[in-house]
């Protein structure tokens, strides 16, 4: 199969503009089908496995919530043991959702264990399949359906977690972060990953529609603006080791971002807006200093 779209689609379901089916799609197109998809509950599994209307053209199990981590594990033994692991390689894409909250503690054992896996979190920041509810992963001052915005509280509070940290901490061979905006880097980090045996991590930004409040055409925008500004950094560990990040040739401020998203719109007239916007620029200082992502050239 040449076509990109025999993989995945077309047909699903998903919102004019969403950003997570860029990565399933790079994701297949570089592993050139040859995969075993194991998709945890919400978005991605709602739009694409419909009765009648699945778009799946590889393998493909729909696992819970919770148990994606283990599922992959099981399939990659079951390869081994019937002698068939060159057919292609065992890949889950799951939300923030299911991966940094519900999902963790499966995701933890197939990290330990070492399963040859290549785990694929489309963060998009919030549980949106459900409408928009916080997760994990919700970055500081977003509104979301149990973060609203108050008198008092101004969204979310407390940072994300730091999944790409987590992971390294596993000790797995690889480890990465990538973006739906840019997608050579993605599929290069594809490809770099299954030249592992082992558990690797692929944790990719891929922007809602819906529940950041953008309009489509800007998903794209939106994205390379979180990189540009130093809160999403793209960063990559092979052993423990970080091996390259993504150099940023001229930082933009943090307000770039925020601005155009509804889910931020309030921080610029709330009472603790102004202390919550900077919190976010620090996460972006730090980022950039942790990472070294300046590019003094």
């Amino acid at each position: 199969m040449n076509d990109i779209r025999s993989y995945f689609g077309p047909g699903h379901g998903a919102c004019p503009g969403c950003g997570f089916p860029i990565a399933v799609k790079i994701t297949l197109e570089t592993l050139e089908g040859k995969a075993f998809v194991v998709n945890s509950t919400g978005c991605l599994e709602i739009v694409s496995s419909m009765y009648g209307r699945n778009v799946w053209a590889v393998p493909y199990i729909h696992s819970l919530f919770e148990n994606a981590g283990a599922v992959a594990g099981g399939i990659d033994a079951a390869l081994k043991a019937l002698g068939r692991k060159n057919e292609g390689h065992v890949v889950v894409f799951a939300g923030d959702g299911a991966t940094a909250d519900i999902g963790i503690g499966t995701l933890s054992g197939m990290f330990d264990r070492n399963h040859d896996v290549l785990y694929i979190c489309y963060d998009n920041e919030a549980y949106q399949n459900t409408g928009n509810q916080q997760s994990g992963l919700t970055p500081p001052g977003a509104s979301t359906t149990t973060t609203p915005v108050g008198d008092l509280l101004p969204g979310k509070m407390g940072r994300k977690k730091d999944m790409i940290g987590i992971a390294v901490a596993h000790g797995i061979p690889y480890v990465a972060s990538a973006s739906i905006a840019f997608p050579n880097d993605l599929r290069r980090k594809v490809k770099r990953a299954i030249e592992f045996e082992g558990a690797k991590y692929l944790h990719v930004h891929a922007p809602c529609v819906t529940g950041w409040g953008i309009d489509g055409k800007l998903t794209v925008e939106v994205a390379r603006l979180a990189v540009e500004t130093g809160l999403y950094p793209l960063v990559e560990y092979e052993n423990g080791r970080l091996v390259r990040v993504m150099k940023l040739k001229k930082r933009k401020p943090v307000e770039e971002y925020l601005k155009i998203q509804r889910r931020f719109r309030h921080l610029f007239k709330h009472p603790l807006g102004e202390k919550i916007i900077k919190e976010l620029q620090q996460i972006a200082d730090e980022n950039v200093k942790r990472y070294g992502l300046e590019d003094e050239g």
